[in-house]
């Protein structure tokens, strides 16, 4: 017999990534991408105006670019616990038929990675690589307002328990449609 431990280590297989999509600012709609650039303690790169880290804009600032400073250090818990989101694929049948839809899409779900193949849930408060990047996992992904806008009414509540996850930018790097997504410490965070 398996320890819970045990258990909560073994998965049948890694996730895929299906979707990816960056807003280029607040409340504009999700542009699809093919590849995502993620930066440590940052996020997307090109997601709600994230251009640089200050330390790089004299190699790669334009004139008025926008940057924004990454927290020194991330604080379980603490600023940058939303640097990136991720959303099950396979939820979304279900989503759309609590929400009386023929269907849900990722832009009307606004996360940044649309994964299968692995429950996000198992995911919670462990780190895991997608592509090239290391993410850790600093909670559910609850819905929005939005939801109600762009599902209709109700739609908060069909979302809920299906938000998917939260993440922080571990170490940084590119994100590829079709890259795995695999867990890479299967120790439970402190």
């Amino acid at each position: 017999m398996q320890t819970m431990q045990e258990l909560r280590s073994t998965f049948p297989r890694p996730g895929r990534v299906e979707w990816l999509g960056i807003r280029p600012q607040r409340r504009a709609e999700l542009i699809s991408v093919s590849e995502l650039e993620v930066l440590e303690n940052l996020g997307v790169v090109g997601d709600h105006g994230k251009k640089s880290v200050p330390r790089l804009r004299t190699l790669v600032g334009q004139p008025g670019e926008n940057s924004v400073q990454p927290p020194a250090r991330p604080v379980p818990g603490g600023p940058g616990k939303r640097q990136v989101t991720l959303i099950q694929a396979e939820h979304f049948l279900v989503m759309a038929a609590l929400a009386g839809l023929d269907e849900v899409t990722p832009q009307m779900l606004r996360r940044n990675i649309v994964v299968s193949g692995i429950s996000l849930l198992s995911l919670k408060d462990r780190r895991f690589q997608v592509g090239e990047v290391v993410l850790e996992a600093t909670g559910e992904c609850h819905p929005c307002s939005r939801m109600e806008e762009n599902l209709g009414a109700g739609g908060y509540n069909a979302v809920r328990g299906h938000g998917g996850l939260t993440a922080r930018v571990v170490r940084g790097g590119v994100i590829r449609l079709g890259d795995t997504l695999v867990p890479t410490d299967l120790a439970p965070l402190s």
